[in-house]
């Protein structure tokens, strides 16, 4: 008889015990999916929010921009490299921006904050969480014009509303402090305070020219990828571009380090909880094949006498060990199946517990608790219970071999 015939009969000897384990299995991957798939729907969505909040997936910046954002550095030539950028397989779409520290006045109040100057011919609500978010207005349709666009919070403490002025003053790239006036075309609610109460958008040709930057110079590019997985090949794609000689070139993680760090964090304690759950399937397996193998001494012993060698037996308990996981397996896919249709498709609606602020390290979250696969994470999963399962099986195929033939036909 095969031993793979072999061991399927062996596991269904106690049909409760297999059942027992292999539901143990089945639930372990339930908690495997259910943590895996919302973490990778999450993150991917935060890290989607922070791109369109203005840095993009991956940036291109003067040399330094990041370690020290003043005005006076500069991406020269902007308009090529922009183009270059373009024409990578991967990209979604890339936009030139100048972002800064400015002051907004009306003629009631003044109130610090920070711009964004863009071009509204490159700015879309895919990759604009501003434009997105607009409620009022709109946004400006001449990158020379005079129009602005801000957050509601904004709005309110400078107490105006659309149609009406307001004063901007800034440092420009010789470090002279500067002014302009800009007429409100559009508000915008993102649901984040910090946002809202403090970024504006401006036309960027008529901010280059306040600024004294040339036609073609910006602070960055942001870049928008269609998988944000693949932020770190985009990368070093940009950095070898012949445009991209004197930049920086970063990913996410670096333009947005509030938000690795909350997402570092975050998994840090789902990898956590996985390693704990994934530790009681092994003990689960491993109490199974252990008691397979102590009530089977005696069967062993004659085994052995009849030529079998203790090889061959911790082969058949390890062939064993993997049919009790592939059960396990099969019942925890039947299990988690509709779970994941339905977290898929519809979610969990968490908005009643968010309240009115739906932000994380300060992007914007999704309060409709849903879940996403990537084919990794499937066989992560995979390949992590199948490690487990042949880890927890080592002890008990080990012992089968051990004991001498003359002692186990002694056991009764």
């Amino acid at each position: 008889m095969k031993l793979n015939q072999l061991a399927w009969r062996n596991i269904w000897r106690r049909k409760r015990r297999t059942l027992i384990t292999a539901f143990s299995i089945g639930f372990g991957v339930f908690l495997s999916v259910t943590f895996t798939g919302s973490g990778d729907y999450t993150y991917t969505n935060m890290i989607d929010m922070g791109a369109s909040m203005g840095m993009g997936h991956v940036t291109v910046q003067p040399v330094g921009y990041h370690l020290k954002p003043t005005l006076d550095k500069r991406v020269k030539d902007s308009a090529t490299l922009h183009q270059e950028i373009m024409a990578l397989p991967g990209v979604a779409g890339a936009t030139v921006r100048i972002t800064g520290q400015a002051m907004f006045a009306s003629a009631r109040k003044s109130v610090g904050g920070a711009f964004i100057a863009v071009d509204p011919a490159f700015e879309t609500k895919d990759n604009n969480l501003l434009l997105a978010s607009m409620i009022e207005g709109s946004l400006f349709t001449e990158k020379a014009g005079r129009g602005i666009v801000i957050g509601s919070k904004l709005a309110k403490k400078l107490k105006v509303r659309i149609g009406k002025k307001i004063v901007y003053t800034t440092t420009d790239a010789h470090g002279e402090i500067v002014s302009n006036i800009a007429r409100i075309s559009g508000i915008f609610t993102t649901g984040i305070d910090m946002v809202d109460g403090v970024m504006a958008l401006l036309p960027i040709a008529s901010v280059q020219k306040t600024l004294s930057y040339a036609a073609d110079e910006a602070t960055l590019i942001a870049v928008v990828i269609k998988d944000q997985r693949h932020a770190e090949a985009m990368r070093d794609q940009i950095a070898i571009l012949p445009g991209a000689k004197h930049v920086d070139v970063l990913t996410w993680k670096k333009s947005q380090p509030d938000l690795a760090g909350v997402i570092a964090f975050d998994k840090a304690g789902n990898y956590i909880s996985q390693l704990l759950v994934g530790m009681l399937i092994a003990v689960g397996i491993l109490n199974t094949m252990l008691m397979s193998v102590l009530e089977r001494t005696r069967e062993f012993g004659v085994m052995m006498a009849v030529g079998m060698s203790p090889k061959v037996l911790f082969k058949l308990v390890m062939v064993e060990s993997f049919w009790l996981t592939v059960v396990g397996l099969i019942l925890g896919i039947v299990i988690t199946a509709p779970w994941y249709y339905f977290l898929y498709n519809t979610g969990i609606d968490f908005s009643g517990a968010f309240g009115s602020d739906f932000s994380y390290g300060g992007v914007l979250v999704d309060p409709v608790f849903k879940a996403r696969l990537f084919k990794e994470s499937v066989m992560a999963i995979l390949g992590g219970l199948f490690t487990l399962a042949l880890l927890a099986g080592l002890y008990p195929a080990w012992r089968a071999g051990r004991i001498p033939p003359v002692e186990s036909l002694k056991t009764i």
